[in-house]
């Protein structure tokens, strides 16, 4: 099944180019790892309900939703006719469903900024900045009926909510994982320092050239959380949070390790290409490529150091077109049968809990697989901010994130 479904998901992208991805529950050992920012107690999952109707979104229906959205995150059955929760929603809705697939964080702010989408599923380095630009509306949880459904680690949850206001409704997270080729790595890498530190792999070949990292600016949280375990004596608290000297640091150790790096990837099927022709054994990853990856053997770890990760929100656009159809979508995309099929299918975790169970993609051990008690040892995607997270200001912004990062990349 996994390898039928993947060879039909390459030839849907190689004709279409809109929707592309796959993914299923992950095999993701959990961490010893620093402990990120205190959260919430997780609910208790409970039953799915059985059955989900769309909802009134107050007003007609515009007749269209135009969503910009991660590849996979809305698949309409086209790609694999198991994984469908758009067709329903058009048939109770007549709200057609159509999709701008963004490869990047940086590509959503940069369609959103553009105008004429409805919704965006942001993760937590766009989100912020679409709130601060003012590109995206407050959301009225009254049109949104599921919403104390939602996982209450979630539902207030800096990423989309500024002073008491929500512009997003969650929709799925899940952890940066570190990926690797098993024939190369008989036990799980223990350590980040695979990708970071130049050194000889357990097969007694270099690592320089065979390793990946992530492609985008945000990427420099991942050796600030590298270093916050190494070097203490930088006082690294909030990777996000970085001061000139804990920022000059993390660019020396990210200049550093240019010359190993094979690619900086952002298209999850170049990088499974890449283990399988190019060589790489070792990246930082998605939990999606390492489910359906075919023709090399993968599995997928966080390491002693924590990991980063992603919480996506949908959020709607300042001057959103479809409004009605927009919260119409928002409050379907909570219903259990979609979070857990999608968990299913992408390798993440339902931001409803009660998707947790009764679901045959997912399966009663799916999110606990994909990691749903980690929750607090994963520092999720922000965009830092002068002001830092606190407030307390002195802190390096997010365009000199992205310039030292552009010069990284260009060496």
């Amino acid at each position: 099944m996994k390898k039928f479904a993947f060879n039909l998901l390459v030839l849907f992208v190689l004709a279409s180019f809109v929707l592309s991805a796959c993914g299923g529950a992950a095999t993701t050992e959990a961490p010893a790892a620093t402990e990120a920012p205190a959260a919430t107690e997780a609910p208790a999952a409970t039953e799915a309900p059985a059955a989900t109707e769309a909802p009134a979104a107050g007003g007609d229906f515009e007749g269209e939703v135009a969503i910009v959205a991660w590849a996979g995150y809305i698949e309409n059955g086209s790609t694999d006719p198991a994984y469908d929760w758009v067709t329903e929603f058009e048939k109770q809705t007549s709200c057609k469903v159509t999709v701008k697939t963004a490869a990047t964080s940086d590509e959503m702010v940069t369609l959103m900024n553009q105008g004429g989408y409805d919704l965006v599923t942001a993760s937590g380095d766009a989100s912020n900045r679409l709130i601060a630009g003012g590109k995206v509306q407050e959301i009225d949880l009254g049109r949104i009926p599921s919403w104390d459904s939602v996982d209450e680690r979630l539902q207030d949850a800096p990423w989309h909510t500024v002073d008491g206001k929500h512009y997003g409704v969650p929709y799925q997270w899940g952890p940066n994982v570190l990926m690797y080729n098993t024939e190369v790595f008989s036990e799980a890498p223990t350590s980040w320092d695979v990708t970071f530190v130049e050194m000889n792999l357990p097969d007694g070949a270099t690592n320089a050239g065979r390793v990946q990292a992530y492609d985008g600016p945000i990427y420099l949280a991942d050796a600030a959380l590298y270093l916050k375990f190494h070097n203490p004596e930088l006082g690294i608290d909030n990777p996000y949070d970085l001061n000139q000297e804990q920022f000059d640091a993390v660019v020396a150790l990210l200049t550093a390790q240019r010359p190993l790096i094979n690619r900086y990837w952002h298209d999850a099927f170049v990088q499974m290409d890449d283990f399988v022709n190019e060589g790489v054994v070792a990246s930082g990853s998605w939990p999606f490529q390492v489910n359906f990856m075919d023709g090399v053997s993968v599995a997928s770890t966080v390491p002693q150091e924590g990991a980063t990760g992603w919480a996506d929100s949908t959020m709607m656009h300042v001057d959103a077109p479809h409004p009605n159809c927009a919260y119409a979508w928002m409050e379907w995309s909570l219903n259990p049968k979609l979070q857990g099929d999608l968990a299913g299918w992408f390798g993440s975790v339902p931001a409803v809990p009660a998707a947790c169970t009764g679901n045959e993609m997912l399966t009663d051990e799916g999110c606990a697989v994909n990691g749903f008690d980690n929750f607090e040892k994963i520092w999720f995607w922000r965009t830092p901010t002068a002001a830092c997270s606190t407030g307390a200001g002195d802190c390096i912004p997010y365009s000199q994130w992205v310039d030292s990062y552009i010069a990284i990349i260009s060496q």
